[in-house]
């Protein structure tokens, strides 16, 4: 009860403060969920891209990935199901890290904002709380005890704000790390299955910067 006095005492602000911390809870949630499916197990991948593709053996290799379910997987099997045209695979390779990557960083940037909004927003509580105290003053002879509890209760609104961008600053450098962790994964198993196709050392620098 005494937490919902403290809600109903931060004002309007609180509510889409409120809804904020639940929008930052539920992007975190999913995103573990998808992060958690996307990862690969790299030594095993690593060691039959290498030798599948040198062998040529594309059907089998495109069973393995599908069976893996992980992004680095996902974009060799993209490559794998193309024509064996060096040239073609790569792009293939290419477009499909771009896509996977944009799915990896999704919900991302809604974080930011919450980060960003949520101090103002209780900034603005704080603003509109102490306005109605100030009021109040004029009101009351003079009376210092009259604004001192509306003061009080204007911050409130500015501490959650804090709280709640904290909150989401953490989940996103947490998710943000995640996400870095599988684009690596992907440019390290690109750049394996490149190495394979053509048999030349140079081909990780093809991927990564052609």
């Amino acid at each position: 009860m005494e937490l919902f006095s403290l809600f109903e005492k931060g004002g309007l602000v609180m509510y889409p403060l409120l809804i904020c911390s639940i929008a930052a809870i539920a992007i975190l949630i999913e995103r573990i969920r998808t992060y958690n499916k996307a990862e690969s197990n790299m030594d095993t991948l690593k060691s039959k891209v290498s030798e599948l593709v040198v062998m040529g053996k594309w059907q089998e290799l495109r069973d393995i990935c599908e069976e893996d379910g992980g992004a680095a997987a996902e974009l060799v099997k993209t490559a794998a199901s193309q024509s064996h045209d060096i040239d073609k695979q790569t792009q293939a390779l290419q477009g499909a890290a771009i896509a996977i990557a944009a799915r990896l960083r999704a919900y991302l940037n809604y974080l930011e904002t919450i980060v960003t909004l949520a101090p103002l927003l209780g900034l603005l509580g704080t603003v509109t709380g102490m306005i109605g105290s100030f009021s109040v003053l004029s009101i009351s002879d003079g009376e210092p005890f009259a604004i001192t509890g509306g003061v009080g209760e204007a911050l409130i609104a500015t501490a959650t704000g804090l709280c709640v961008a904290i909150i989401a600053l953490v989940i996103h450098t947490y998710l943000t790390q995640r996400e870095d962790n599988l684009v690596s994964q992907m440019e390290e198993i690109g750049a394996v299955y490149m190495t394979a196709l053509v048999g030349d050392n140079n081909a990780a620098e093809k991927f990564t910067h052609d």
